[in-house]
């Protein structure tokens, strides 16, 4: 009995051994486990550091760098990757949405074209803004409204406006005196000035069926105090004031003082004639100005001024365009994405992105900053500002690509006489009443 008494104390002994040492031994590896954990931390010397990736098209002005470098400086807990994006607008669209569409998390801030913020929106691709912009005092007055305006769908502001482009009237200066202030003070002067020093046509414009053709008709049409879609997202073209603005673009596109095949042009085509010295008159983009003064490419070098498109009864309008940045909604740093885009759609950033890019700020109080002046002398101008100030996004939709082919299309044939402004307009709102609806 003592031996088996014996026995049972020294398994229990023994038992009491494994217990203690399986205990150590799970101690041992906690202990390394958040060793190793710590060592990764600190070999890789980042601490609270974190990586966001910022994606926009191909920037060959040096100013995306520029604007990254000086956020790191300023930022050394948010370290910047550029993704450059295809340079084409449409492949860098699909690209995104291929992205998105599959809830990635790859990019956190890219920039958009203005007329993509209601699309991503609805989509659920990119983050509201508001609370951001609440929680930093951000004062959206303080940024031109066109821009503000096209990146606003259901009440919310999904993106922050980074540079801005504006339909503008460029003119001769050896031809005309002083540029015209209404559409019909330009016909007037378009007819009077046709052949003069070598000149083919009066005016030159954007008239091919595609997107340049919706931007001259949203500027007819808003001039005229008419809209295509308005801010509540109901379609309105079929209005009065929509039509005028319609058939004011219909007749001059008809008219003689512009090229017999104005359905064929382009900004390409159209700049082309300018430059070669073929007519006084040309409504473009900004880039226009730069064109007519390259001594290897223009022949009125010296010889252009810019001043706002002609008013029609509601005053001037000036398309949009521009880009925008947004943050990617399935973004993993939600709040380090919104200090970028706040530093880069801000005062600083914007300076930069002006002086080392060339682009013309959304913040209109920059167009006073020398330094800004002294880099691009067109800004300076007081027809530049004013145009810029007159610009009218193009309809905000979620479903903008299929508003704009309706458009393009019934536009198209209203000019080539197949269809009345009128007519147009109720096909417009008709089709774009049941795009909408889906």
């Amino acid at each position: 009995m003592r031996i088996l008494k014996n026995s049972k104390l020294l398994f229990i002994v023994l038992a009491l051994i494994l217990v203690l040492s399986a205990c150590s031994s799970s101690n041992n590896s906690s202990s390394n486990s958040n060793t190793n954990s710590g060592d990764e931390n600190a070999s890789s010397g980042e601490g609270d550091k974190v990586t966001i990736v910022y994606a926009r098209g191909k920037d060959a002005t040096g100013a995306t760098d520029a604007m990254i470098e000086e956020f790191e400086k300023q930022n050394p807990n948010i370290d910047v990757e550029f993704r450059e994006m295809p340079t084409d607008t449409g492949a860098q669209h699909d690209a995104y949405v291929t992205m998105l569409n599959a809830e990635s998390s790859e990019i956190d801030v890219f920039d958009i074209d203005v007329i993509w913020p209601a699309e991503f929106a609805q989509a659920g691709y990119v983050l509201p803004l508001d609370r951001f912009i609440q929680k930093d005092s951000i004062n959206m007055d303080d940024y031109n409204q066109g821009p503000v305006s096209a990146a606003t769908f259901n009440g919310k502001q999904w993106a922050m406006p980074k540079f801005i482009d504006a339909g503008m009237l460029f003119y001769r200066t050896d031809l005309v005196s002083e540029a015209p202030k209404t559409w019909d003070d330009l016909m007037t002067q378009a007819s009077e000035l046709k052949g003069q020093e070598g000149t083919k046509f009066g005016y030159l414009m954007q008239a091919k069926q595609y997107e340049g053709l919706v931007t001259n008709a949203v500027e007819f049409v808003a001039s005229y105090g008419g809209a295509f879609i308005d801010e509540n997202g109901e379609v309105v073209i079929n209005s009065p004031e929509a039509i005028k603005g319609l058939s004011k673009l219909v007749e001059i596109a008809n008219s003689d003082f512009v090229p017999g095949n104005i359905n064929t042009f382009t900004e390409v085509e159209s700049h082309t004639a300018f430059i070669e010295g073929q007519s006084p008159f040309i409504r473009n983009w900004p880039y226009q100005y730069a064109l007519a003064n390259d001594e290897e490419q223009s022949k009125i070098v010296g010889n252009v001024e810019v001043a706002p498109l002609p008013e029609g009864d509601a005053g001037s309008a000036a398309a949009l365009g521009g880009w925008m940045s947004a943050i990617n909604n399935f973004s993993e740093h939600p709040q380090e994405a919104w200090e970028l885009l706040k530093f880069m759609t801000g005062e600083e950033g914007q300076k930069i992105d002006a002086i080392v890019g060339s682009h013309a700020p959304t913040l209109p109080a920059l167009f006073d900053d020398q330094e800004i002046i002294d880099a691009n002398p067109f800004f300076g101008e007081e027809g530049f500002q004013t145009a810029l100030e007159a610009a009218v996004s193009r309809p905000v939709a979620p479903n903008y690509p299929e508003i704009s082919e309706i458009i393009q299309i019934h536009v198209s044939k209203a000019i080539a006489g197949e269809e009345t402004p009128e007519e147009a307009a109720a096909a417009m709102e008709k089709e774009m009443n049941e795009k909408l609806e889906k």
